[in-house]
């Protein structure tokens, strides 16, 4: 949805008075009308709401919040970004026990805040803090204990965690799955020792990990986390130039199930001396590396299941490697190769036309 007025918000309250979930986010020039009588009727007639989006709506703050939800009894999920309110609004406003928390980019809550709410509210499955800069290792360790149901959660740009908060997290979290920890301080020698951290059990439901831009991080940190995550589904190490081909090689090898490879601005990868097969991969990004032909014919021996294979700016690469690809890999559905040589772009166009 890209626009509404407040008129339109009140007939759709009016309407459809069993409304369980709402989505307002990212609207378009919203006016939105600070009326206690409209904003009371808008509270009264949504009180079946289960799931609100209200990401983009800056000007919400603590009072308008605690008014809002004030008769939403039944509420679970909630997605927030909004800089004026406080986790003591947010506590006061949404009626525990809550099942999702999006607080993606916030900047009006402390350590002290969230502590309170998931120490009130012990069932969250997915929890987004994404740039909560203040986090710590020591506060995940503390939160980690308060999150036994969590299946998802987000910590981008959370610098100051290392790997001693993801193993926190895989520890007192027996169902998590999802873990995104984009730009933090993982790897950093300097922040931690890996090796103190490795007594942890196979975790087989973590499937996703999304690590990208962690420039710290090395091939001794992904295969130990691929050791504990031998069902890995997705793994995101876009940016990570501390990666060698030999890693992700051992990281293939133990995790036989991945389906999703993101290695795209890996400089150090070029994939030459492969001589096994990985048949599930469906999706490789090796955008921005400095893949070449030879790249691209193992590539078409070793992934004969992709589906999808992503070569933006990869300068090296010329219509004989993407047509050994094609060739090999039967079930490609896309190449993606913006940025490359023109000349080769063209002549890669022409034949998929003339076919």
């Amino acid at each position: 949805m890209g626009f509404m007025c407040w008129a339109g918000l009140s007939f759709i309250s009016n309407c459809f008075l069993l409304l369980e979930v709402l989505d307002l986010s990212n609207l378009e020039n919203f006016e939105f009308e600070d009326n206690q009588e409209e904003v009371e009727h808008l509270s009264l007639t949504f009180f079946k709401l289960q799931k609100v989006n209200l990401c983009g709506h800056h000007y919400i703050d603590d009072k308008l919040l605690i008014r809002l939800f004030k008769n939403c009894k039944l509420l679970e999920q909630v997605m927030l970004n909004c800089s004026y309110i406080t986790f003591d609004g947010v506590a006061s406003a949404i009626r525990l026990p809550l099942t999702r928390l999006v607080l993606q980019d916030c900047t009006g809550y402390s350590y002290s805040g969230i502590f309170y709410l998931l120490s009130k509210s012990q069932h969250f499955q997915h929890l987004d803090l994404r740039n909560a800069v203040f986090l710590t290792d020591k506060h995940v360790v503390e939160l980690s204990l308060f999150l036994g149901d969590l299946v998802s959660i987000n910590l981008d740009y959370c610098s100051l965690l290392t790997i001693s908060a993801f193993f926190a997290l895989i520890k007192s979290c027996p169902s998590l799955s999802d873990i995104k920890m984009k730009q933090t301080s993982i790897g950093n020698k300097s922040l931690e020792n890996s090796k103190s951290l490795m007594d942890c059990t196979a975790r087989p439901q973590l499937k996703y990990l999304h690590l990208a831009r962690n420039p710290w991080l090395t091939d001794e940190n992904v295969i130990m986390f691929a050791s504990i995550a031998p069902n890995l589904q997705l793994l995101d190490l876009s940016g990570c130039r501390g990666i060698f081909e030999e890693g992700i090689a051992q990281v293939l090898r133990l995790c036989c199930n991945i389906r999703h490879l993101n290695l795209s601005e890996c400089l150090r990868v070029k994939l030459l001396e492969w001589n096994f097969k990985v048949p599930k991969l469906e999706v490789l990004n090796l955008s921005e590396t400095n893949v070449d032909d030879e790249t691209l014919y193992v590539i078409s021996k070793c992934f004969p299941g992709l589906l999808q294979l992503l070569l933006n700016y990869c300068t090296d690469v010329t219509v004989k490697g993407m047509e050994h690809v094609v060739g090999n890999c039967t079930q490609l559905r896309d190449i993606v190769c913006y940025g490359i040589n023109r000349e080769e772009r063209n002549k890669w166009l022409a034949k998929q036309i003339i076919h």
